[in-house]
């Protein structure tokens, strides 16, 4: 491999996240640059970040060196993949891995869209202050550099499972009601901020049990001018009545004064037009891409996102409308295939959708290792209270001003301990593939929790999660940035259904499901 390396900033399309990132992308590039001339390399940086596509395509496109993608805070995918698409040059995605700074988010989201794009990459990330200083790592950043690629083990990754047969029939039953009326997922715009791979289109989707039909956001607008005031007077005093707690004003958590409950109601305004679109065009699920388009026009789409995801809420007929954020079908396809099996199996509903934010060791067993599963929007009500009747637990903080300027609500909470069940749905060599495992939410001492939860984000839904795997393996396979997760043991019957349903499916787990 070419001594020379080239080293590249991917980018947020916004510039103040890229300005806030400025020194810990300055020092990671530093530490890698200092990494790779001890192990006989002349490492070069392209200059600036990539934060448009043309800009990958013009700064990239012509390297014909082995590329460093320096991952430190959030970016999107294509300010990589339209630069290195058509090429074979090795590619590395390297990041630190910091709930504060989630370069390792950014390298989930790239990593899996490179995936769906059959373009080869490898993979290298580290805790350490001095990348130098991690042995591992550097054992790693050596194999690359001498073979232009890292491989990983996968023994905590199998093709199959051994399925009761009560699940088995469960699964069969769900699949046939899919054959027998194909799911609709009503999506409001195609995904979100780069996150090319959680877009499927019916070509895909089609061969599944599942179908879209697309609806421009600018209804959202249109149709909210005409939400008659006494909808949302009624709305407003549910969520109220049923627990909801808003830090309005000076008690905003890290927020400003800006928040008051007129920014609640456009909220339940929009919350209320997507009900009537959903009830209009019939569909069973929901993808909301809100992002980017709408963040000045329209207060976040997280509290409406909550309550769709909530038994509890204005005018429901008593079940959730499994809603993914950011448009991502990758959520959505799982989200509503454990909703039915939950159902099918006499247990709640309720599906949330998280990022895979960051992680640590269990505190009081090191050998466990714990995710801080983290998302602005989707996640509902029942994990915080697991009482489908009520929305006690939730907390709606403004949404932090450098990122969304028009003030609205979190849909926020600690979330309870109790058996899960996660996955996902990708895109691999053309085909769509379902990730299953399961786990355990777990509830941390307080003085964790906290510390936790304010090194990420205070006022997103928190999620202390054992997903049955170590950390290693989710940072050298998983092919997203999000994960579905649903309290209870639907293990069985989701690796199951997804095979009934022609999914390629890898089962995760230490050992413990067979293979």
């Amino acid at each position: 491999m070419s001594n020379r390396i080239a080293l590249f900033w991917p980018g947020d399309a916004r510039p103040k996240p890229n300005e806030l990132a400025l020194p810990s992308i300055r020092g990671a590039t530093e530490q890698l640059s200092n990494a790779l001339k001890k192990l006989g390399k002349t490492p070069y940086v392209i200059d600036g970040f990539l934060s448009k596509p043309h800009e990958s395509i013009e700064k990239l496109g012509p390297v014909h060196d082995p590329m460093i993608g320096v991952c430190t805070h959030w970016f999107y995918a294509p300010h990589t993949c339209d630069g290195v698409v058509g090429k074979d040059n090795p590619l590395l995605l390297a990041s630190n891995f910091s709930g504060q700074w989630p370069g390792l988010v950014g390298l989930l989201n790239t990593g899996a869209s490179l995936e769906m794009l059959e373009r080869p990459f490898s993979r290298a990330w580290t805790d350490a202050a001095d990348m130098s200083s991690d042995e591992v790592f550097m054992e790693r950043l050596r194999e690359w550099c001498s073979s232009g690629q890292i491989k990983y083990p996968e023994d905590e990754i199998a093709s199959h499972a051994p399925i009761a047969k009560d699940a088995a029939a469960r699964a069969r039953k769900v699949a046939q009601e899919i054959k027998d009326r194909r799911i609709l997922a009503l999506m409001l715009g195609d995904t979100s901020m780069g996150m090319i791979n959680g877009y499927f289109g019916p070509r895909l989707l089609n061969k599944h049990g599942f179908t879209e039909h697309k609806v421009d956001q600018a209804w959202i607008i249109d149709r909210g001018r005409r939400i008659d005031d006494k909808r949302i007077d009624a709305a407003l005093a549910f969520v109220k009545e049923k627990g909801v707690t808003f830090h309005y004003g000076k008690d905003a958590h890290l927020g400003t004064e800006d928040f008051t409950e007129h920014a609640t109601r456009e909220q339940l305004r929009d919350y209320l037009v997507v009900l009537d679109l959903m009830q209009e065009f019939k569909a069973d699920c929901l993808g909301w891409q809100y992002q980017l388009g709408l963040i000045p026009l329209r207060p976040p789409s997280d509290f409406a996102e909550g309550l769709l995801n909530s038994a509890c809420r204005p005018e429901s007929n008593g079940d959730t409308i499994a809603t993914a954020t950011e448009a991502d079908q990758g959520n959505v396809v799982p989200m509503e295939l454990m909703k039915r099996l939950l159902k099918a199996k006499g247990l709640h509903q309720a599906v949330m959708f998280h990022d895979v934010r960051w992680g640590a060791p269990h505190p009081g067993d090191p050998k466990r290792f714990l995710w801080v599963l983290l998302n602005s929007g989707s996640c509902g009500a029942y994990a915080f209270n697991h009482d489908p009747s009520t929305l006690k637990g939730v907390h709606s903080y403004r949404q932090p001003p450098g990122y969304f300027p028009t003030p609205g609500g979190t849909f926020a909470g600690e979330s309870l301990p109790g058996a899960m069940t996660w996955a996902r749905a990708y895109i691999k060599k053309g085909e769509l593939w379902m990730d299953v495992g399961k786990g355990e939410v777990v509830q941390l001492p307080a003085e964790v929790r906290d510390q936790w939860w304010d090194g990420t984000t205070r006022q997103w839904p928190f999620m202390a999660a054992d997903m049955g795997i170590s950390r290693d393996t989710l940072m050298a396979h998983y092919l997203s940035n999000h994960v579905a997760v649903a309290y209870g043991d639907v293990f069985d019957e989701m690796v199951a259904l997804s095979q009934e349903l022609g999914f390629k499916v890898r089962v995760w787990g230490k050992g413990a499901f067979g293979g």
